[in-house]
């Protein structure tokens, strides 16, 4: 049986009940971007690796291993964090095929080399980091949501260095940060090939982006279908449903 530690609990990842995760309230709990971004992301399926930066508590790499049997790295910069993806690894008996760091993405090269990993994911902090007098008093949700140890360009020039020639690059972010993200992947030759936009329901903006880039790709972008999360009598979608519960 795992250890859990002060508020931590024990959640399924999917519906099917398949997979557990450690969470906390207060520190760090996983949400919808990364569910979508591990369905949206085209990997290897039987051979490869992944490398997942901002890992968090390790959603993405133990989603993305019900997808395929390559090797996940994850990184994740805060210990607290990191010390919860790493015994949700060791929870669903995953420490052959998963494994987690403890690090700064930005130092990372002695680690993982460089041009090593068939593809990058990342579900970074969205918000350009805010005045000490505006930060939020809880540093986890601080350090997790706003650029405080990475800026945007810190992400995608990791993603950059690690990623193979012709590797493949995804992100989940939000559409206000849209010209960035492509001026930042143009700049460090990541090429963006598909972008979904993610709209609460219909006749609502969109509150979220997924992109993918190829390094060193032609430039030819597909701009996918919307995809919406709730109809209007606030269940899932259909669409949402399958991405959300696995199915």
């Amino acid at each position: 049986m795992v250890e859990l530690y002060d508020d931590e609990r024990l959640d399924y990842l999917l519906a099917d009940e398949s997979m557990q995760i450690i969470q906390s309230p207060t520190a760090f709990a996983f949400s919808l971007d990364a569910v979508l971004l591990a369905h949206f992301v085209r990997i290897p399926i039987k051979r490869g690796t992944i490398l997942d930066l901002c890992t968090g508590n390790g959603a993405i790499p133990l989603l993305l291993s019900k997808r395929t049997d390559a090797k996940i790295t994850g990184v994740e910069i805060q210990e607290r964090i990191f010390n919860m993806a790493e015994r949700s690894i060791t929870l669903n008996n995953l420490k052959d095929q998963l494994d987690v760091i403890h690090g700064d993405l930005k130092e990372m090269q002695p680690i993982l080399g460089q041009s090593s990993f068939d593809v990058v994911t990342c579900n970074p902090p969205y918000f350009r980091s805010p005045k000490e007098t505006e930060h939020n008093e809880n540093e986890y949700l601080t350090i997790a949501r706003h650029e405080v140890y990475c800026t945007l360009e810190d992400v995608v020039r990791a993603c950059k260095l690690h990623v193979r020639p012709g590797g493949k690059v995804a992100m989940v972010h939000r559409p206000g940060r849209l010209i960035d993200i492509i001026a930042l992947f143009r700049q460090y030759k990541l090429e963006p090939k598909r972008i979904q936009f993610v709209y609460p329901k219909q006749g609502k903006e969109a509150n979220m982006l997924l992109i993918e880039g190829i390094r060193d790709g032609k430039a030819d972008i597909k701009i996918l279908p919307p995809l919406y999360i709730y109809r209007e009598n606030g269940s899932y979608t259909e669409e949402a449903e399958k991405i959300i519960y696995g199915r």
